[in-house]
């Protein structure tokens, strides 16, 4: 890799940790985009999943008081159980196909009924949150925008809803880790120096987003989540049509 792939991965790292340290959701979906532009699937995924679970587990700290433990324990086991069947079949997917999936996800999710979308406070739903979001986190790499989907009819407050979701992801990182790193050598591909840095900068990036969500509304919150998920999703859509049309 040159410097300035060094550089440019530097400050998607710190940046991305932001919008996901406010958001929620979004960072990693930019993240993950730029890292495939570099590296293998497979590979890209075990990176991905290291520096982001130094972020989410950061966030978790963070908001430590505002976790719902109840939904957590109840989405790990769905998890668990998801995991274990896709390492059974083992699919790692193409680059052209983890780009369409990123971008194509909130437009679908977009179409789905208001009604029609779970709370992620009913009996049950964590645990179907969690078979489900872990096997979208394993086809596409990201499963923050797909669990967004079960917090959006909740009550919650952005608190409340960014601790939950930041303990909740921190184990699903875990997941995709051993998923991909049972399939690939990350050491080969990069140096293993280069890892207390990037952790570094996504805490970084993480403690200066939970100061601005302080100051940020619930509705301004909710507004500008979209906003950035959008306008993402199109550039990745882009991205995925072109490798298909190269390939």
């Amino acid at each position: 890799m040159t410097p300035f792939a060094f550089v440019l991965i530097a400050c998607t790292i710190i940046s991305t940790s932001f919008i996901s340290g406010l958001f929620g959701m979004a960072g990693g979906m930019i993240l993950v985009g730029v890292l495939l532009a570099y590296f293998d699937v497979a590979t890209g995924m075990v990176i991905f999943s290291i520096i982001q679970f130094a972020a989410n587990g950061w966030r978790a700290v963070l908001w430590w008081r505002f976790v719902l433990w109840r939904i957590f324990f109840v989405y790990v086991s769905g998890a668990v159980l998801s995991f274990a069947a896709m390492r059974y079949i083992a699919i790692v997917p193409g680059k052209a196909a983890v780009y369409l999936g990123l971008g194509a996800m909130p437009f679908v999710i977009e179409l789905l009924p208001r009604d029609l979308r779970p709370n992620i406070e009913w009996r049950g739903v964590p645990f179907i949150t969690g078979v489900l979001t872990t096997i979208i986190q394993l086809l596409t790499g990201v499963g923050g925008l797909f669990l967004d989907i079960f917090f959006q009819k909740s009550m919650l407050d952005r608190k409340t809803t960014i601790a939950t979701k930041a303990v909740t992801q921190t184990f699903s990182h875990v997941v995709r880790a051993a998923y991909f790193g049972s399939l690939v050598s990350v050491g080969d591909a990069v140096p293993l120096w280069t890892y207390a840095p990037a952790i570094m900068l996504s805490v970084a990036g993480t403690s200066l987003a939970a100061m601005v969500l302080e100051r940020m509304t619930d509705v301004g919150f909710r507004r500008w989540t979209r906003r950035v998920i959008f306008a993402v999703s199109a550039i990745y859509l882009a991205r995925g049509a072109l490798l298909l049309a190269v390939y």
